[in-house]
């Protein structure tokens, strides 16, 4: 895995790797059909085989990159809502970014693995747990939606492991991995209908073919 940037390259967060930014509709979990500007940052030490977004792992290949100038894209356009994804974006400071974003007022959504401390301030934490590198202990009460990928039977065990520890307002998603989602769904559906807390995510974006 590459090593990530020097911290004091960032300039204590006015800097951030970017991958790419862009206007579209969130496509997974709660917040799917909502129009919202995407910030993608590079960096992942997560690793995930079926990861759809392997392009971000190494942070090196995109350097840094001005927050102002990110803020002035994602504000020039009609987006009410701020999706900051990546790689795994909490591998970085993200006071500055999220403090000019809301000066702006702008909402913020947060998805992350949970696997590093937080910084910034979000409105909404989308957790997504990944077995490799499992989420610290405050994630679990910062989430506000649980995405779990589903990829073999073994993942329902694991959604409910996580699950047990987020607090009862979170939302609780069961999410096919793209590459089996034929296959895996009417298990998902299955389980869903015997345990009702629990909610079907689809990656709808990939049904629309936009980003």
């Amino acid at each position: 895995m590459a090593l990530l940037p020097d911290i004091e390259s960032l300039d204590g967060g006015r800097l951030l790797p970017l991958v790419e930014d862009f206007y579209t509709i969130q496509g997974e979990g709660y917040h799917a059909g909502k129009p919202a500007y995407f910030i993608r940052l590079g960096g992942c030490d997560v690793g995930c085989s079926w990861c759809d977004a392997k392009y971000t792992w190494n942070p090196r290949l995109y350097p840094p990159v001005e927050v102002d100038a990110i803020v002035d894209r994602a504000t020039s356009c009609p987006a009410q809502a701020i999706v900051i994804t990546g790689g795994e974006p909490l591998l970085y400071p993200l006071d500055m970014l999220t403090r000019t974003l809301h000066e702006r007022g702008l909402t913020i959504f947060l998805e992350t693995s949970g696997s590093h401390p937080f910084t910034g301030t979000f409105d909404w934490v989308c957790l997504s747990p990944k077995r490799k590198q499992p989420p610290l202990e405050e994630a679990f009460g910062r989430a506000d939606e649980l995405k779990v990928i589903v990829e073999t039977q073994a993942d329902f065990e694991w959604a409910e492991r996580n699950a047990a520890r987020v607090g009862e307002r979170c939302r609780l998603y069961l999410q096919p991995e793209w590459s089996v989602a034929e296959a895996m769904m009417p298990a998902i559906v299955e389980y869903v209908k015997a345990h009702p807390q629990w909610n079907v995510s689809i990656q709808t974006h990939k049904y629309m073919h936009i980003p």
